[in-house]
């Protein structure tokens, strides 16, 4: 069987809506990559602060130490994730775990406690946000969150928006760009796992797919919201490439036949369908192949 596209880039966002981590190889955990979506920034009433209500997350930059993608990797007392932003010294979080629990925590339906990372961090993001902030941690120990089970029943995530995995090709990019006035960068879209080598938009209908030894379901496209719009450089937002991609990628576009929900697509979600508690190996990395084992004929079958 011949490959369908490569692996060419992957993404881990260790807080959830600030600035990505281009990484060559990440270590695969049922809830997606190894420190993908494990913290939060929140408010006085424990929601989640995203990039629709606090664009300057955008600017937010994350460093985590490089041994910190390798396999087995366990943190010591000295390793610590670095957090800049503009205007501010950086701000250093243990990576270890800390002992505090904030309770009433919820992200979209899921609420639940998580671990408190001080009044240091609270102060740093309250003082860059202008609002109330507390940084946390996800606890697995006591906390699991489920996907929806329409799309994907068993699987679990941390903080991501819904799912544990996000797919994109950069042929869908390149098809994307050549009809914008502005050509935007893969940061608007924050994938997890860029491929190259198919077709733009192939990936709406990959079912099932295998990445070098690994078996992911393509279990439902993804629905844009605002945050495409906001250039992750200056944390501005503008019309585009919403605006285009309401012209192509709707599901009046996609999806004539089906119940019309006002929304677009770009990307696909997926979820690791192999047991990734046990054993060794369970890493991606740049250049692996993705096989398509599986697929529906058009966008207007996925599941959406």
């Amino acid at each position: 069987m011949e490959a369908a596209a490569k692996v060419t880039s992957i993404f881990v966002y260790p807080i959830k809506s600030c600035r990505g981590i281009s990484v060559s190889q990440a270590p695969l955990t049922p809830t997606g990559f190894r420190w993908d979506r494990q913290w939060m920034v929140i408010n006085n009433k424990g929601r989640a602060y995203t990039q629709r209500n606090e664009p300057k997350l955008a600017l937010v930059q994350i460093e985590l130490p490089n041994e910190a993608f390798l396999e087995g990797w366990e943190p010591t007392g000295s390793s610590y994730m670095v957090i800049r932003a503009p205007g501010l010294q950086a701000l250093k979080i243990p990576m270890s775990k800390p002992r505090d629990i904030a309770d009433g925590v919820s992200v979209w339906e899921w609420s639940g406690s998580a671990l408190d990372e001080g009044a240091e961090a609270s102060n740093w993001f309250t003082n860059y946000l202008g609002k109330s902030s507390r940084l946390v941690r996800y606890n697995a120990e006591s906390e699991t969150r489920p996907v929806d089970p329409e799309y994907a029943a068993g699987q679990i995530t941390m903080f991501s928006d819904g799912y544990p995995f996000m797919l994109l090709s950069q042929g869908s990019l390149d098809a994307l760009n050549k009809l914008l006035k502005e050509p935007v960068p893969i940061n608007r879209f924050r994938p997890n796992i860029l491929v190259d080598g198919c077709e733009p938009f192939s990936e709406d209908t990959w079912t099932e797919v295998r990445i070098n030894k690994f078996t992911f379901q393509g279990v439902k496209l993804c629905s844009r919201c605002k945050i495409p719009t906001i250039n992750q450089d200056t944390g501005d937002a503008g019309p585009e490439p919403n605006e285009t991609l309401k012209q192509i990628r709707s599901d009046k576009v996609l999806r004539p036949g089906r119940k019309q929900r006002g929304k677009i697509y770009f990307g696909q979600n997926m979820v690791c369908k192999d047991n990734l508690t046990e054993g060794n190996g369970k890493v991606l990395k740049l250049g692996d192949p993705a096989f398509v084992l599986k697929k529906v004929t058009s966008a207007a079958e996925a599941a959406a």
